[in-house]
């Protein structure tokens, strides 16, 4: 039997270990947020900063998964933003992003998480790297596929590949049919996840639902797109993007 200092000693070391759980849970929930919240409202310098105090953190050898996956997404949502305005600073975001996923996945090739992200990171430097640009599409297709055959359910994978299908395929084809279909499916499953999740990826949500509202304007159903943009904005209000496709709607 436990003395009574014992299971004291025992249960306080407990709380302390669930305190030091939550306390880095909540850190990569903050950064998490901090992230998307800078790309979708453009703004540069957080992104920037962001970046910086990731790649120092790593640099100072405390780098585990959930950090190197902070400063990848990061990276990746610098490159977006660099490929609007410095398209000249894109292609190493995409790179570093790369990189510091391949550092996850040599630990854990199953990383759903890393592989989608990867593979969005693949296909944007694609675009800008033409000699090499279909041995890293492929790449991107191959580390997607592999995502998706693990978790096809996982709503960042499926958003992931309707993206690709859609952008890929001829209107009213069987294939651009099928990837609208796995893009609302990818919507709903959002609908039915958390975005604030502080333990695991939680990004994608308002990108979901302003891509389903914009292949649905393209489509003609105006009132379907204005549900779906309205849902990005509840669940980011300061998406820029949803705000200007928003005000197209309004203007018709």
């Amino acid at each position: 039997m436990f003395s009574h200092m014992t299971r004291s000693r025992t249960l306080g070391f407990l709380l302390l270990s669930l305190a030091a759980g939550f306390g880095a849970a909540q850190e990569g929930g903050d950064l998490q947020a901090r992230i998307v919240y800078a790309f979708q409202a453009e703004d540069t310098n957080e992104l920037t900063n962001l970046v910086q105090t990731l790649t120092n953190q790593v640099k100072s050898g405390g780098a585990d998964a959930a950090l190197r996956y902070h400063l990848a997404h990061a990276q990746y949502r610098f490159g977006l933003l660099g490929g609007a305005k410095r398209s000249r600073d894109a292609p190493a975001a995409f790179s570093v992003c790369i990189d510091q996923l391949k550092e996850i996945l040599d630990q854990d090739s199953k990383s759903v998480e890393a592989l989608a992200l990867e593979s969005a990171c693949y296909e944007q430097l694609a675009k800008y790297r033409r000699v090499e640009a279909v041995l890293l599409r492929s790449r991107a297709d191959e580390r997607l596929k592999a995502a998706y055959a693990l978790a096809p359910r996982n709503p960042r994978v499926l958003f992931l590949t309707a993206m690709d299908g859609l952008a890929g395929s001829k209107r009213g084809s069987r294939e651009n049919n099928q990837a609208f279909a796995e893009l609302q499916q990818a919507a709903q499953l959002f609908e039915q996840s958390s975005a604030t999740r502080e333990d695991v990826p939680g990004w994608g949500h308002a990108e979901a639902y302003l891509a389903l509202g914009i292949e649905l304007q393209s489509r003609g159903d105006l009132l379907g797109a204005r549900n779906w943009i309205e849902k990005a904005l509840i669940a980011a209000p300061d998406y820029r993007a949803a705000q200007r496709q928003m005000a197209t709607l309004v203007r018709r």
